[in-house]
């Protein structure tokens, strides 16, 4: 089955494109309207600049997340995702603009462009001693200098395997190249699995300076890599309703549904450990971060998390409902929202205080976001065949049922 010689402009077909355009053009409009509605609040600029790291760190993350999963594809020596292997290349090449719009976001921060990370300010730290006890590890230096070293690692990975893929199609040895894939895969596993926890513990932790958590990075890690299988299932939704992409089957789509069950499920568990261990404790410098969240932001965490774990839990429990397009869509959607939602919750009452809610700005660079990424990635799959060749899985995963 050789997609090689196909058109793929059915992928970003002019009826996508247009989806795209008008949730840009949207979210535009509602991010310029919501901007002049609310200049009368005082942190108002901030919550321009909060929202923008908000959706640069929620995109980016799905694309960091696609990467590491790509990765366990190789290290698990998997066959049956060797089916997704294109999609999940064009969701990580997202990766070197979001880790560009990362490190840009947080150069301004340490400039006092904006003030998401109070501890960047001198005259914040001098005023508060928890700071000046934390300054050894929150500090300008080792902030930009683990950013820049994280973030350039997983961007060497990602264009380093992007790029054997393609070698491998144009007729390389198959089996080579998989095993230098793997040998790599291993090695930028165990890298991401400390860098991924220390860049959160930075990137987001620190907004909340006073407060810690040693569940925070995985939590973290969980609700990115649902991100990661969310857009993978969708994107193969969309090649199938274009009647392409025909060597993804139901089962391929039902190991699909069961990552995003049982990561929904990891997600849920992680939340649930460190909100009821911080609750039980009842320990001052644990319990400000709930407190902030709990009086200024308790329906949309209550709404945010019964979402996030209630509708896969009713609707992915079965077989058929994991097979079900119509499902599978809704659940995706549905999941995709609450997740950005989850990543406000964890961003906006450190940065903005109790003042901040999802209105207009909120959405509309959510919308216009989506529809970039949505664009960005579609173009991208569309550079290249949707199946690969020469790999040493491809008959298994062409023939893959459970």
């Amino acid at each position: 089955m050789d997609t090689s010689g196909m058109n793929l402009t059915y992928i970003l077909s002019p009826k996508t494109k247009n989806i795209c355009l008008t949730l840009i053009g949207v979210g535009l409009v509602a991010t310029i309207v919501g901007i002049f509605h609310g200049t009368a609040d005082p942190m108002h600029t901030q919550r321009i600049w909060s929202n923008i790291w908000l959706d640069i760190f929620f995109f980016f993350s799905i694309s960091l997340l696609a990467t590491f999963f790509y990765a366990v594809q190789y290290a698990a020596e998997a066959a049956w995702a060797v089916a997704y292997k294109r999609i999940m290349e064009a969701v990580m090449k997202f990766l070197p603009v979001g880790a560009s719009l990362v490190f840009l976001y947080c150069i301004l921060g340490v400039l006092g462009v904006h003030h998401t990370w109070k501890w960047l300010s001198p005259t914040a730290v001098a005023a508060d001693k928890v700071l000046q006890n934390k300054s050894a590890f929150l500090n300008p230096t080792m902030f930009l200098g683990l950013t820049f070293l994280f973030l350039l690692a997983y961007v060497s990975y990602q264009r380093w395997t992007c790029k054997m893929s393609l070698e491998a199609d144009a007729g390389g040895d198959g089996v080579k190249y998989w095993k230098m894939n793997q040998r790599k895969a291993a090695i930028f596993l165990v890298f991401f699995g400390f860098t991924s926890v220390v860049g959160s513990w930075f990137w987001l932790m620190s907004i909340d300076a006073h407060w810690f958590s040693t569940l925070f990075g995985w939590y973290v890690f969980a609700g990115q890599w649902i991100g990661a299988i969310i857009t993978f299932n969708l994107i193969g939704l969309h090649l199938k309703s274009k009647g392409q992409g025909e060597f993804l089957n139901d089962s391929h789509q039902h190991d699909m549904g069961k990552w995003m069950f049982a990561v929904s499920f990891l997600w849920t568990y992680l939340w649930f450990s460190q909100f009821m261990l911080i609750w039980y404790a009842n320990l001052p410098e644990e319990v400000a971060y709930y407190k902030a969240r709990w009086d200024d932001y308790r329906g949309l965490l209550w709404t945010m998390f019964f979402m996030n774990f209630s509708l896969p839990m009713l609707m992915l429990m079965s077989r058929d409902a994991k097979r079900n397009r119509t499902f599978i869509f809704i659940v995706g959607i549905v999941i995709y929202f609450f997740h950005w939602v989850d990543t406000f919750i964890m961003i906006m009452p450190g940065s903005i205080g109790a003042g901040g809610h999802i209105g207009m700005i909120e959405i509309g660079m959510f919308m216009a976001g989506t529809g970039g990424f949505a664009w960005f990635v579609l173009a991208q799959l569309a550079k290249a065949p949707l199946l690969v060749k020469n790999h040493p899985y491809l008959q298994e995963t062409l023939h893959f049922h459970i």
